[in-house]
């Protein structure tokens, strides 16, 4: 049997659905990957990575080429994330990594990209059917993921937003998809998002009130 066999086993089964090995040890580093970017550690990114190369075989399994894709893309922007992080580890008073809300134009580039993007990934699914059995939800989260990872590894506060929008989506879908362990991570996320929101939104405020207290000091 080969690794790649071992790896979309299955592990158990509760309540009639059935739990592979890549789904869970995938989306259990992811976990603690999106719990780990809530704290703002630079070890987000190596989870990411990992997690990133386990799930591909969990959504090769379910034949959903758009996550497959995403997990490319989330090891590839894993390696960027933490090139970037590493660049700017000291621009908090505390030496973590500084966060912040995007600018007008920071915003309107994010959610004309994500849209454009869904758009385009979503025909090219339609127009090959091969690559995706449920294509537009498929798109949705393919890009969005993109989406959040990038806003995250600018330090912006709406990378909890984008992973909020993400989770809609993805917990209907990975359950229809028979990935039963991803649906129920997802609603985790959603906890660890809100919390995530809350924290990274706190911090960009206290940021920007420091801020306008030493231009006026100065």
């Amino acid at each position: 049997m080969s690794v790649l066999d071992s790896l979309n086993g299955v592990a158990f089964t509760a309540f009639g659905q059935h739990v592979i090995w890549s789904d869970m040890i995938g989306n259990t580093i992811g976990l603690a990957a999106l719990a780990l970017g809530w704290r703002r550690s630079i070890w987000t990114w190596p989870a990411q990575f990992l997690s990133g190369a386990i799930l591909v075989a969990a959504y090769a399994s379910a034949h959903l080429s758009g996550g497959v894709g995403k997990q490319l893309l989330v090891i590839g922007v894993a390696l960027w994330g933490w090139r970037q992080w590493q660049r700017g580890r000291q621009q908090a008073q505390d030496g973590s990594i500084a966060v912040r809300f995007a600018g007008r134009r920071e915003r309107a580039l994010l959610v004309a990209g994500t849209a454009l993007g869904t758009a385009a990934v979503g025909t090219l699914f339609t127009l090959i059917p091969q690559l995706s059995w449920n294509p537009w939800p498929d798109a949705y989260i393919f890009v969005g993921t993109l989406a959040a990872m990038v806003a995250q590894a600018r330090g912006l506060v709406e990378f909890w937003f984008a992973w909020l929008l993400v989770d809609v989506v993805g917990v209907p879908l990975a359950f229809s998809s028979g990935l039963a362990f991803s649906g129920l991570v997802y609603v985790v996320y959603l906890a660890l998002v809100v919390w995530g929101m809350r924290d990274w939104w706190l911090r960009s405020r206290a940021a920007a009130d420091r801020a306008v207290l030493e231009g006026a000091a100065a």
